[in-house]
């Protein structure tokens, strides 16, 4: 992850390093990992990329639990889309075990451990298509990416080192 980050620092070279910080946290798969990563090369103070990376991860969240569906059946109608709809539903759906069968704790823990393939969107793409409750879906996704905040902030702003120290 550490070298996307790097890439996307050099072609936003110039910008803001808040407004690079923010734009990282937004995409999907870097996401507030990514921004983290991103603020602390940028040297950005943590008590101001910490909030700015949560609220720039969490943004999206809702517009994809009530809108993935119908963007996804909208792209079926285009010619190749429908194969990239069903890749990306197949992938979510082949991490959703833990989501089905624990839901609400379930999500927290998926979108809040930092693994390959885990976070908010993801997060937020499965409970969509499992039809979780919105708003159990929104506390959950939030709740785990403030338990990814505080993961990731230990280790990308050292933190771990101050805490044992």
């Amino acid at each position: 992850m550490e070298g996307l980050v790097k890439w996307l620092l050099d072609l936003l070279q110039g910008i803001n390093p808040l407004v690079i910080v923010i734009i990282i946290s937004l995409l999907p798969i870097l996401e507030l990992r990514g921004g983290l990563v991103a603020a602390t090369l940028l040297k950005v103070p943590f008590l101001t990329a910490l909030p700015v990376c949560i609220v720039a991860n969490i943004l999206p969240i809702p517009f994809i639990l009530l809108f993935i569906k119908k963007i996804f059946k909208w792209m079926r109608r285009f010619k190749g889309f429908g194969k990239l709809v069903d890749k990306l539903e197949t992938k979510a759906m082949s991490k959703s075990d833990q989501i089905e069968k624990y839901e609400f704790w379930g999500l927290v823990l998926f979108v809040g451990i930092p693994l390959p393939g885990t976070g908010a969107w993801t997060g937020a793409l499965i409970a969509a298509l499992l039809d979780v409750d919105f708003k159990k879906a929104i506390v959950a996704i939030f709740i785990g990416v403030l338990l990814a905040a505080a993961i990731v902030s230990v280790f990308s702003y050292g933190l771990l080192n101050s805490l044992i120290s």
